[in-house]
């Protein structure tokens, strides 16, 4: 079997066959077909699509590329005896999406094992890796040794992917990135059950994100992705829910690595924004009745609220923070967090209720201010970011603050500003809020 033919074969529309595709994928995990191949290749792919049989094989070759964990030794049981499931969530990407920081500390609090690996910004979407590193030591990189003793110590853990779980989806992941492949539902399907597969959550919770900010623009993408990721979860044994939840304005206000994280211990702390506090509310109820931990959406809830309000949340978060090697000083105090040196608030050039916020032109603008990559391997800046002051339906008054931008260089703040002035329209008359969630998918 040779690389070029399994390339041309996909290039010119042909099905691959689960060896062409468990080949390229074993080539690739190992280094004998190089980056330039395996671009080419994902260009394909992401051109001429791939069937539904494909895209299984695609996910198994690549979940079984390396290690694959089991996470059976770390269920736990309720006071009543029944035993909890381990829950993953995953988010396909969005604009100011600090879901999991907040998340993984709740759910954990609330009892259930919170085993976690997450991944870096892709695109203009920010990465829960990429913002974890904003605090000072912490450790994205635990061994799964490491890993699964923390688990059962705090119950909670959020570290990247290691090398040896999935290693050709992380390879494919940062190429992605940087050769304009990232919006294929097979290739991101893929990614996300792979990672899912491997890491041994027995059920999971997908956020789909859908508009202008998301991989998935129109409703029926999102419904495409969120009913293939179900059915290919079901597939391999897992208990699955995908939620399609609005991405057609950043999620709460802030936009950029320490700028999220400050977003993220705010909302712990029961401030910031309602609509990422209400988000995370609702992702965790979901999580809670999957585990076996609550019965129903009422109780759920009621429980994550109590976890919240009493601090045990916070806790949590600050228990993992210092597992991890992190700098606890700069969550107890998160004026310790990376700032940019230029802090500029952009005044609204009139009057009138916000029609809309490109998300996607905010997070570009980001990645211009050196918050997010536009080559393999870039180092970021953790400390640059955009801040909305608004929300779509909000009626603003000419001159008051629309957004801040938060730079460390004067013409980049300069194309930043620009870019997100431009992506703010207003409408004259009554706009209606967005939604929070839209659809929630079971097979």
């Amino acid at each position: 079997m040779h690389t070029l033919d399994v390339i041309t074969k996909k290039r010119d529309g042909g099905e691959l066959s689960r060896e062409e595709i468990e080949f390229f994928i074993r080539g690739y995990t190992e280094g004998s077909i190089p980056d330039y191949q395996a671009s080419a290749w994902l260009m394909a792919l992401f051109l001429q699509g791939m069937t539904d049989r494909e895209t299984h094989d695609l996910t198994m070759a690549m979940a079984h590329s390396g290690d694959t964990l089991d996470l059976s030794d770390l269920t736990r049981s309720t006071e009543g005896g029944q035993k909890l499931l381990v829950v993953d969530k995953h988010s396909t990407g969005g604009v100011g999406d600090k879901v999991s920081l907040m998340l993984a500390p709740l759910v954990a609090a609330c009892g259930v094992p919170m085993a976690k690996m997450t991944g870096r910004g892709l695109g203009f979407t920010g990465g829960t890796i990429d913002k974890l590193e904003s605090i000072p030591g912490y450790r994205t990189d635990l061994s799964v040794e490491a890993f699964k003793a923390q688990v059962e110590d705090i119950g909670v853990v959020l570290t990247g992917q290691t090398a040896d779980l999935a290693p050709a989806d992380r390879k494919l992941y940062e190429l992605r990135d940087v050769t304009a492949t990232v919006e294929s539902i097979p290739l991101i399907v893929s990614s996300i059950m792979s990672k899912k597969l491997a890491s041994g959550a027995d059920a999971i919770v997908l956020d789909v994100k859908v508009g202008n900010g998301a991989f998935m623009t129109t409703m029926e993408e999102a419904e495409a992705l969120a009913h293939g990721l179900v059915r290919l979860g079901e597939q391999a044994g897992r208990q699955v829910v995908a939620l399609i939840s609005d991405m057609n304005q950043p999620l709460g206000w802030a936009v950029g690595n320490a700028l999220e994280v400050r977003e993220a211990i705010s909302a712990l702390h029961e401030s910031g924004p309602r609509d990422f506090r209400e988000h995370v509310l609702t992702v965790a109820a979901e999580m809670l009745q999957l585990s076996g931990r609550a019965r129903d959406p009422n109780e759920a809830l009621t429980l994550a609220l109590d976890k919240l309000s009493s601090g045990a949340a916070w806790r949590t978060f600050r228990a993992m923070v210092e597992a991890q090697s992190g700098d606890v000083s700069a969550i107890d105090d998160p004026e310790n967090l990376p700032q940019a040196s230029l802090v500029e608030p952009v005044p609204a050039p009139r009057s009138g209720y916000l029609e809309g916020i490109d998300a996607a032109e905010v997070g570009l603008a980001v990645v211009d201010l050196g918050g997010g990559r536009e080559e393999k391997g870039q180092p970021i800046d953790h400390s640059v970011g955009v801040v909305v002051h608004h929300k779509v339906g909000d009626l603003v008054q000419k001159g008051t603050p629309l957004f801040t931008v938060h730079a460390n260089d004067e013409g980049r703040l300069e194309k930043a500003r620009e870019r997100v002035l431009a992506a703010h329209t207003f409408s004259d008359g009554p706009v209606q809020p967005l939604p929070l969630f839209y659809r929630r998918i079971v097979e």
